[in-house]
């Protein structure tokens, strides 16, 4: 395993996105934070998600998973379809990376990212509402997972496009919506029964879940059966961009 090669390319992805921290870290922080303060203050005191929570408090760890899988996806797959597009992708290829350290170093660098904007939110959200803590590992550990699996998915859809109108259908078609869609703003419990079976479909579902489950110690589902789906996910995903990568497909040709 050619670790030096894989830690430097790692720091180059790091870098990369460190260098626009203000578009890459800072804005979504912002812009996360608009839906704490809109759907915050005017549902509050309109409704009751969990049992003795405010509703703030069960938006905040929604929200802040919603910013640790959108920009863990935009990290890897801005950075493959950037390569590909301005030719540079030629240099990596043909250094001495193999196709499974090339893969570690664009998914530590997505987490990093993820987690970055994640925290973020999480420490101005914890300014102005009381959070509680009931389990840092599951907070970490879904945090952790749930930004791997999105800079995996980010890099299949950087990997497979062709040009930004191909990055930003997967954006707009599967990530938004499912994102929306996980219980971020609402628990499933409070769904009619058709949409409550619809959203066990959604893996997204069960990584807001887990998450919001290392906070307050309630969740909708098991956090095992959470913790099970979405490490089965990220397994799968793995293999998917191993393939992708080690065939070369799209980037060799």
């Amino acid at each position: 395993m050619n670790f030096y090669g894989c830690w430097a390319f790692f720091k180059k992805e790091v870098k990369r996105f460190y260098s626009v921290s203000v578009q890459t870290v800072f804005a979504p922080i912002v812009s996360t934070l608009l839906f704490l303060l809109i759907f915050g203050q005017v549902l509050d005191t309109r409704l009751d998600a969990f049992s003795g929570l405010s509703y703030s408090q069960f938006l905040i760890p929604g929200l802040v998973m919603m910013a640790i899988l959108q920009n863990a996806f935009s990290n890897s797959s801005s950075s493959i379809i950037q390569s590909k597009m301005y030719g540079n992708l030629t240099f990596v290829l043909v250094s001495p990376i193999s196709p499974l350290e090339l893969y570690i170093a664009f998914i530590g660098a997505a987490i990093v990212r993820g987690l970055a904007v994640g925290l973020g939110v999480l420490l101005v959200g914890w300014l102005g509402f009381e959070l509680q803590w009931y389990s840092v590992f599951w907070v970490l550990l879904f945090a952790v997972l749930s930004a791997a699996l999105l800079g995996g998915v980010g890099l299949i859809a950087g990997i497979v496009s062709d040009k930004y109108d191909h990055l930003a259908a997967f954006q707009n078609f599967i990530i938004i919506p499912l994102t929306f869609l996980s219980g971020v703003f609402y628990s499933i419990q409070s769904l009619p029964p058709f949409w409550q079976t619809l959203s066990m479909f959604n893996p997204f579902f069960y990584m807001v879940d887990g998450f919001r489950y290392g906070f307050y110690a309630q969740s909708d589902v098991s956090v095992y059966l959470s913790l099970l789906i979405t490490a089965s996910f990220l397994v799968l995903v793995t293999l998917i961009n191993l393939i992708l990568l080690v065939k070369g497909v799209k980037i060799r040709h």
